[in-house]
């Protein structure tokens, strides 16, 4: 059994879970949230304490019995408070602007990259090359985020493009001259 999946879910006060079968909805002040689950866990709500327990002695059943725990646990933290990652735009003229739900990022290229922010994310700007992505559910967080990151990757020669604040990135030694 998972020491992950053992741990019971502890729910804070201003957040509430409604289980129906393996579908856990959960509000809370910042947003609300819903994520179905299959049958290989069971789901137990008790006096504001939640406990996953796998339903059989399957493979699959003890693997997802620390997954779910995990996710659950996610959804609880988020809508308590939003997941949020940093983002920074380096190089010379590369910007981000922010226009009815659509990010338009100048990343170098001939043409800038229009980016429709999906639902249940807030992108905030500051400074033209810093950029905060904010929701509810850690997954969407990382995964905007990363296209974001995706559209200009980081070069390792003199660190152009949009990285994670704090992310290490290797750089490399340009070609020298011989004398």
């Amino acid at each position: 059994m998972s020491r992950t999946g053992k741990l019971p879910i502890n729910i804070p006060t201003g957040v509430t879970v409604t289980l129906n079968n393996n579908n856990v909805e959960v509000k809370g002040p910042k947003g609300t949230i819903n994520q179905q689950f299959d049958k290989s866990v069971i789901l137990k709500l008790s006096d504001g304490v939640l406990s996953v327990e796998p339903a059989d002695d399957s493979r699959y059943s003890a693997a997802m019995h620390g997954t779910v725990r995990s996710i659950i646990y996610g959804l609880v933290e988020g809508v308590g408070k939003p997941f949020s990652k940093n983002l920074e735009i380096h190089g010379v003229g590369q910007k981000a602007e922010l226009s009815a739900g659509v990010l338009k990022l100048h990343l170098g290229y001939s043409h800038p990259i229009f980016y429709k922010i999906p639902e249940g994310i807030n992108i905030t700007i500051t400074d033209g090359t810093k950029l905060k992505v904010e929701g509810v559910s850690k997954q969407l967080v990382g995964q905007v985020a990363a296209r974001i990151k995706h559209y200009r990757k980081v070069e390792p020669y003199k660190g152009k493009g949009v990285r994670i604040i704090g992310e290490f990135v290797r750089r490399l030694e340009g070609k020298k001259s011989a004398k």
